[in-house]
């Protein structure tokens, strides 16, 4: 089943707890099912990886971003940088848009 989350790709996030708290980042990918999202340069991963000539790989450890909880992500505002929730503006033709609940100013580019 899928869920809904606050969060689209390229969003600029802060993370609040765990870690890498305080942290802002940008959403990389999303998934929703699982409700986890992965952030540019946030919650790495050493992965001890074996040389395949083959494939052009090289032995060594490695860094990889993993998924983080989309609850512990708020997004930042573009238009007055802080950290929000999101709200849901009705437009006249009938779509949605996310907002800003400080600032009112819209999330979508």
């Amino acid at each position: 089943m899928k869920q809904s989350t606050h969060l689209k790709k390229n969003d600029q996030v802060k993370i609040i707890t765990g870690k890498d708290r305080n942290k802002i980042g940008k959403v990389l990918r999303l998934f929703p099912d699982e409700g986890r999202a992965i952030v540019e340069g946030i919650n790495f991963k050493k992965k001890h990886t074996k040389a395949n000539p083959a494939k052009g790989v090289q032995a060594g450890i490695t860094q990889q971003e993993t998924p983080i909880r989309a609850s512990n992500l708020m997004i930042v505002c573009p238009e007055c940088g802080r950290q929000t929730r999101v709200k849901h503006h009705l437009l006249e033709d009938g779509s949605k848009q996310r907002a800003c609940a400080k600032c009112g100013g819209s999330l979508d580019r």
